[in-house]
């Protein structure tokens, strides 16, 4: 018996589900790359693409590559061999961005935070300070890790690098958070920042995204690692090809401009809104499971927590009956639990192109699964989402049709 004919969606951190309007906007033939429409389409998307990061001084790169192509775009334009790096270890991912640099030739401090807590941006503070000789070149860290679904305060590491006096560049994976959450490049004190676009941007994998500061890019003058596809100062040349140092991928674009179009109609503050209710209904929902004893939030402190995907660890039962269930049975495919928590958890995403009747459907499935594998639960999950959202979601104020006014009036005049 199976219930999953139908649309099946994703609830997984990446690929997102992609809104139809972007794939429409992709379903057309290829143009010409060095005149014409594609010009003006590349140079929007690079202004679009600073508002979203939150920066004016800086410029924006747009990569044929995935996530992993933009952490090697970043590390790449600003260092050179022998250069040391700091990085904030909080889940998984800022760990591989350093393991990236230290096959490149950098040289690589971590600072563990571990995979259920943020990073301390005292700890930081102390650490450049005792980097008396200005060793440190650069601090990278992520905003959101993907796999324990640990959020990252930007602007409080910002501040404890402005604090510590230390001119090491910050450089941040916002990978699983723009287009999610706020983030303020130039109020924070990022150096660079990067992006794919496979997540809260809507858009299918292929595109990374780069936004470089000022700062970075006066180091990046002097970078020795600098090679040719991945270099700024040759994507900033006269040619359109030379932006993408060669032929554009045309169509991630046009599926990007439509992407970036919905988010600004949608209003980014109403985006980041959707996000933080979604995934606060979601976070009810396995707070209420997990008085069974065997789930357990990945992240110990609510308040880091992020808002575009939570982790959940999972004891007695293997996860991948969980999701076995959700996606063979019912058509909703979750996250399985990467890093420390391979086979030990799973993820629920709530990013992207995602409303409230698929988080809440995702939810269901869910909670029907953990019946179903008789896995021991807390009763109401999906009960505490909906009253959730119910209490904190208002109506919407009436409004009265022209027809039913008239008979209103009809009705009074008798």
């Amino acid at each position: 018996m199976t219930l999953r004919n139908g649309r099946e969606f994703l609830a997984i951190p990446g690929p997102t589900n992609v809104p139809d309007a972007v794939l429409n906007a992709m379903h057309r033939p290829a143009v010409e790359i060095y005149t014409g429409p594609l010009l003006e389409l590349t140079r929007s998307l690079l202004e679009d693409l600073k508002h979203l990061f939150g920066t004016r001084a800086g410029k924006t790169y747009i990569y044929a590559a995935n996530g992993h192509g933009a952490w090697e775009a970043a590390l790449t334009n600003v260092f050179s061999r022998g250069d040391k790096v700091l990085v904030l270890g909080s889940g998984r991912f800022p760990t591989l961005w350093g393991d990236m640099g230290a096959f490149m030739g950098i040289e690589v401090e971590e600072l563990p935070f571990g995979f259920r807590h943020p990073v301390d941006p005292a700890a930081v503070e102390a650490r450049l300070k005792a980097d008396r000789a200005g060793d440190i070149k650069a601090v990278l860290m992520v905003q959101v890790d993907t796999a324990s679904s640990v959020v990252n305060d930007v602007a409080a590491v910002g501040r404890a690098v402005a604090a510590a006096g230390h001119p090491a560049l910050l450089m941040v994976d916002a990978i699983a958070s723009l287009a999610t959450m706020p983030f303020e490049m130039d109020a924070w004190g990022v150096d660079v920042a990067i992006t794919g676009s496979q997540k809260g941007l809507m858009t299918p994998p292929g595109l990374g995204l780069v936004a470089a500061g000022p700062r970075a890019k006066e180091v990046h003058r002097t970078a020795g690692l600098r090679t040719p596809y991945w270099d700024w100062t040759k994507r900033e040349g006269p040619l359109h090809y030379e932006k993408y140092c060669g032929t554009p991928p045309e169509h991630l674009l046009f599926g990007l401009r439509q992407a970036v179009d919905l988010l600004f109609e949608e209003g980014l503050e109403a985006v980041y809104r959707r996000h933080a209710l979604l995934a606060e209904a979601t976070r009810r929902a396995v707070a209420v499971w997990a008085e069974g004893g065997a789930l357990e939030f990945n992240v110990l402190e609510p308040r880091s927590r992020s808002n575009s995907v939570t982790t959940v660890r999972v004891e007695g039962t293997e996860p991948q009956r969980l999701r076995d269930y959700c996606s063979q049975v019912c058509g909703v495919m979750l996250g399985e639990g990467i890093g420390e928590l391979n086979g030990k958890g799973l993820r629920i995403a709530h990013m992207g192109h995602v409303n409230a009747a698929m988080t809440l459907g995702t939810l269901g499935v869910l909670e029907t699964a953990l019946g179903a594998l008789g896995v021991p639960h807390g009763k109401g999950g999906v009960q505490a989402a909906v009253d959730f959202l119910a209490a904190t979601v208002p109506a919407p104020v009436a409004t009265v049709e022209p027809h039913v006014e008239m008979t209103r009036r009809a009705a009074v005049a008798e």
